[in-house]
């Protein structure tokens, strides 16, 4: 309907002439139809008069969360939409009297084509591999080689469902590097290099991807109609998903892993989508959680599940920065694709149309978990409040660090400085930094017990936390910094928080022999030691550092 079917000789489909904008209750009929007829066609195709000539009339405005192109004819002439189309979008009858197309149906009955959408590549399978029975859960890659060319493919092997073979669980941030996916934004984002503060460094894939968008989008990008990327796929070749290339994501993700390996604490690996599908179920038995350096991305039920396993006595170690801040969802029936609806607040690449900031996927409202009353600070203590691209700075641990309920923390580390060293930017504290805020639901009893500093004027506060344009200075800006937190919680558990993406690069210095692996370390053993947290206390005044 939007595009022209072709096939290749071997029977393979392929579409043409792709459409971009917008199709609403489209009709067909075997013959021609003038004036009232059209018209009639339109309001009611099984009316009398027209009711023989049409072949199909469709309502976009039924299914919306799923596949179909309801025929409302009564011919049962019903379609699918593929590569997954924008659905849940204004039509023609939007009168801004609903935002959300739950409530107001009939005025959502548009669809949104772009020429540029790629679900599944659907490519011919060339290699496959059985895991043996047996085979550790771990990151692996698969080593790809023709002539001169090399390409690794990475995988996570997880545990058999329903066991666990470690007291540690990575979980593996895979809504995170779907959203990334393909991600076009240092070379397709305007003044790049103004708001980075620093040159553009182009890894192998953006030069690739910058003539080859038939490899798909991310939720970074815009289509080529100038409207926002608001869904992103894995069934594709994912170029910026390979254990070389620029510090971000996975490569950043795999500082963790590697010290984890080195220092000898065994860990499985979980994925975001078994969170997602299985909930608490998943992490149950786990007495540690360590999550990647940018756990961004979440669902309902991924937050639910982690709440849930906190509440069981679960220790979280939150390895990164704006963890937990965007709201997606799952399709119900397609595997391996996420929606996104950027809406007002936060650092985005662009905005959601008016009225539409309902994600069709699960009919909830999109953005930051923070405009859902679930801020990130709840969970872990801290959340994202500041970014910048130039270099990475330090920790100073503060008085609160010589508190009793910290001295594990600290154990056989007489630096105050914490950090000045790391694979990105040179330090601990960069790209994006979380804080402790008590307004926003840190806990009164949390203890920060290090905290940022030296951060250039290229660090900015992140937009929520403005309400109108004034001129931010990191090196006197309050907000501008990450708090290093700790905090028990009431059932035993308890939370270890870094507050900076950057963290993780520290880990690998010196051949992991440094004061952040031995600090990461020391919470590990702690968080280990099945021994309660005793520390928590709702009634406790907040602490000097966060009141």
């Amino acid at each position: 309907m939007a595009a022209w079917h072709h096939e290749h000789d071997d029977g393979r489909g392929y579409h043409a002439g792709c459409f971009n904008g917008r199709i609403e209750a489209p009709r067909l009929a075997g013959c021609a139809l003038e004036g009232e007829a059209i018209a009639l066609a339109q309001a009611d195709p099984r009316a009398g008069a027209v009711r023989d000539a049409i072949i199909g009339a469709w309502d976009f405005s039924q299914d919306i969360s799923g596949e179909r192109m309801v025929d409302i004819s009564g011919n049962g002439h019903d379609g699918e939409v593929l590569h997954m189309p924008q659905r849940g979008v204004r039509g023609a009858a939007w009168s801004g009297r609903e935002m959300c197309w739950r409530h107001a149906p009939d005025e959502y009955g548009a669809i949104h084509f772009h020429d540029d959408n790629v679900y599944d590549a659907g490519w011919d399978e060339s290699h496959a591999w059985t895991v043996p029975d047996g085979t550790g859960s771990a990151l692996y890659a698969l080593h790809v080689t023709v002539g001169d060319a090399e390409e690794f493919v990475p995988f996570a092997v997880v545990p058999p469902r329903g066991q666990r073979t470690a007291d540690i669980c990575f979980l593996l941030p895979t809504a995170t590097y779907m959203a990334y996916a393909n991600s076009g934004r240092h070379f397709r984002n305007d003044s790049v290099e103004m708001k980075q503060f620093r040159c553009t460094q182009m890894a192998l894939s953006d030069c690739f991807l910058q003539t080859h968008s038939e490899y798909g989008l991310s939720t970074y990008d815009t289509h080529s109609d100038g409207s926002g990327v608001s869904v992103s796929s894995r069934l594709r070749p994912v170029l910026n998903l390979r254990p070389r290339g620029r510090v971000w994501g996975l490569v950043a993700d795999t500082h963790i892993t590697s010290w984890l390996e080195h220092a000898g604490h065994s860990f499985d690996v979980v994925t975001d989508e078994e969170l997602h599908a299985e909930g608490v179920e998943v992490l149950d038995g786990y007495r540690v959680l360590v999550t990647g350096t940018h756990p961004e991305y979440h669902t309902t039920e991924m937050l639910d599940g982690l709440d849930a396993w906190l509440q069981r006595g679960g220790r979280m170690i939150y390895s990164g920065a704006n963890g937990f801040y965007w709201r997606i969802a799952y399709h119900a029936e397609k595997p391996g694709v996420i929606e996104c609806r950027k809406t007002e607040g936060g650092t985005r690449s662009w905005v959601s149309e008016v009225g539409e900031s309902f994600m069709s996927f699960s009919g909830e409202y999109g953005g930051l978990w923070r405009r859902a009353g679930r801020a990130p600070q709840e969970m872990v203590g801290i959340g994202f409040t500041a970014q910048g691209f130039d270099r990475s700075t330090y920790y100073r641990r503060t008085d609160e660090s010589n508190d009793p309920r910290a001295a594990f923390i600290f154990e056989g580390i007489d630096d105050e400085v914490i950090g000045d060293f790391g694979l990105v930017g040179g330090g601990a504290a960069g790209l994006e930094l979380d804080r402790a805020d008590v307004a926003l639901g840190t806990p009164h009893h949390a203890l920060v017990v290090a905290r940022s500093e030296d951060h250039s004027d290229g660090m900015m506060v992140v937009l929520e936390e403005l309400t109108s344009n004034q001129p931010v200075m990191a090196d006197d800006h309050p907000k501008v910094h990450a708090d290093m937190t700790f905090f028990e919680l009431e059932g035993g558990g308890a939370v270890f928080s870094t507050g900076s993406i950057a963290f993780g690069g520290s880990l690998p210095v010196k051949g992991y022999n440094n004061h952040v692996a031995r600090l990461m370390s020391n919470v590990v053993v702690r968080f280990l030691d099945p021994e309660p947290f005793e520390g928590f206390d709702a009634s406790r005044p907040a602490t000097q550092a966060i009141a």
